[in-house]
């Protein structure tokens, strides 16, 4: 006759057979998505392995849509996306685990717009930035520049960047042909960084090596730096938050603590190190 003991031991080594993925979770935590949050993603999961050694925290890329696609299939715990989920996004997670997602914003973003640092062009308006990125406007000497054609830089279009721009810049309309597609912030600052002629746009916490432009609301307005106070009061046009989503069942034990901790003053502290902007307090929880 098996003891309690044994028979606990038994039980949860069957259990642990039966459920490898279970006891790996215990001990490692994947994040995939957002290339715009990959930088914190990395910073947050640093700090936090130094703190706990005994968790490990994968961080991979490749943009939001990717992210949600591995959100669907179960091959990541946390999804990283700078732009809310789809409603088919969410009919597909539904479908693989029963449940939404959980939804946690975790930051703040002022979208930047880059030229190359020789452009002496300082702001354009949002009217501006469409004709531009749609393609209507071609030429750099149209809203005040040299005499010289505009390269225009966007990104894939499974980037949650892309999609956010192209909404809320664009009013939905299509970039335009000509637009060279990189696969991520870090490319197109590289690029416009190199090209004097070139502009493209990005997360904020990727300024080095170009100039962000100032934006304005209505042609003639006021030109609004992208700044924390300027995204907090939403007077810079072009802002957002920055997600993380997660399958309910897996926000418990290590992983529900990790996202305890980034929403908390220790996790936030480093939004701000990285170049994004804090969640107010009151949305922490």
């Amino acid at each position: 006759m098996k003891t309690p003991l044994l028979t606990f031991l038994f039980g949860s080594l069957a259990w642990a057979f039966c459920n490898p993925l279970a006891t790996a979770r215990a001990a490692t935590i994947t994040v995939k998505g957002s290339d715009t949050l990959v930088i914190l993603a990395q910073k947050w999961a640093e700090v936090y392995m130094q703190r706990k050694p005994g968790v490990k925290i994968q961080v991979t890329g490749g943009g939001s849509g990717t992210g949600f696609a591995a959100l669907q299939n179960q091959s990541t715990d946390l999804c990283n996306a700078s732009r809310k989920i789809r409603a088919k996004e969410i009919e597909g997670c539904i479908r693989a685990f029963g449940r939404r997602p959980t939804e946690y914003k975790v930051a703040l973003d002022g979208l930047s717009v880059y030229v190359n640092t020789s452009n002496p062009i300082e702001a354009l308006s949002l009217e501006e930035l469409a004709g531009i990125f749609t393609g209507r406007i071609k030429n750099w000497k149209a809203v005040g520049g040299k005499d010289e054609p505009i390269v225009v830089y966007s990104r894939e279009n499974s980037s949650g960047t892309y999609e956010f721009f192209k909404e809320h810049v664009l009013g939905g309309r299509d970039f335009t042909a000509a637009a060279q597609t990189l696969q991520g912030t870090a490319q197109v600052l590289q690029a416009v960084a190199r090209e004097t002629k070139g502009i493209g746009y990005g997360g904020a916490a990727y300024g080095a090596g170009a100039k962000h432009l100032r934006i304005r609301k209505e042609q003639g307005g006021p030109a609004i730096e992208p700044s924390e106070q300027t995204v907090l009061d939403s007077t810079y046009p072009i802002w957002r938050y920055l997600y993380i989503y997660v399958n309910p069942a897996l926000d418990r034990g290590e992983v529900g603590a990790y996202l305890k901790w980034i929403r908390s003053a220790a996790g936030q502290g480093l939004v701000k190190d990285v170049g994004y902007y804090p969640l107010p307090p009151p949305l922490r929880e």
